[in-house]
């Protein structure tokens, strides 16, 4: 098996070893489905575990020798976020299984506990929408393309000053300077209510230096077209599964 620690956490090797081995006998459940998260102790702190679905026949030859695997995209992806800067559970480790073809992979972080994400947010949120926004705003400056920028995938975390935004589910994301088009449409995956989208584009016209109509605008139209094609493909999956039954 291929493992790979992040330097800091080299003297925890045979701890972190012992979690992917034992992974479907100890921790904590977390989340089961497509992926399954578990939660183990390390030294007093809670570290989590998510074991990938092992991919298809086709990703399998794939991932064994063409393309990184989403284990060590989500790996290393934190680790850039975290030197420009962007919150993210540190990254710990990943491990691949790797034989005549890829099985599964594991991606080992810190756990964080956090009391929000964007989804528990509604219109009557404007400051902490706001500063989601501005957020955001910094992932653009920074030439983040967080591909997944959707409801589930900021974790945030309360604070007496201002709040933390943390990214999760890392292994979708590109590095690169973004134009305007590409930054309104990263938002559309967030929200279907219009009365948010016209708080974070009130937000980001202040931020970007544009007007507030322009980006209103552009915004709402890349949320208007994601939601036509995520609507289509639930109606696709309905009629295929009466088809089946």
């Amino acid at each position: 098996m291929k493992f790979i620690v992040a330097k800091d956490f080299t003297a925890y090797l045979e701890d972190l070893e012992r979690m992917i081995q034992n992974f479907s006998r100890e921790g904590s459940i977390l989340s089961t489905g497509r992926n399954e998260i578990r939660i183990f102790k390390l030294n007093g702190k809670s570290i989590n575990v998510k074991a990938f679905k092992i991919p298809n026949a086709v990703n399998k030859i794939a991932y064994r020798f063409f393309r990184k695997s989403k284990a060590q995209r989500s790996f290393e992806y934190a680790s850039i976020l975290t030197q420009k800067g962007i919150g993210t559970p540190l990254p710990i480790a990943y491990a691949e299984e790797n034989r005549l073809t890829f099985g599964r992979s594991f991606y080992l972080c810190e756990h964080l506990d956090c009391e929000l994400t964007f989804r528990d947010l509604s219109a009557t949120d404007v400051q902490l929408l706001q500063e989601f926004t501005r957020f955001t705003f910094q992932l653009h400056e920074k030439e983040i393309e967080f591909l997944d920028h959707s409801p589930g995938n900021t974790l945030i975390r309360r604070n007496a000053e201002k709040h933390q935004f943390f990214l999760v589910d890392l292994n979708r994301m590109n590095f690169r300077k973004m134009d305007f088009d590409a930054r309104m449409k990263n938002f559309s995956r967030l929200t279907s209510e219009k009365a948010i989208v016209q708080i974070m584009a009130a937000e980001y016209a202040t931020l970007i230096g544009k007007p507030e109509d322009i980006v209103f605008d552009k915004m709402w139209f890349y949320t208007n077209q994601f939601q036509e094609k995520f609507q289509r493909k639930k109606r696709l999956k309905k009629k295929l599964k009466f088809w089946k039954s």
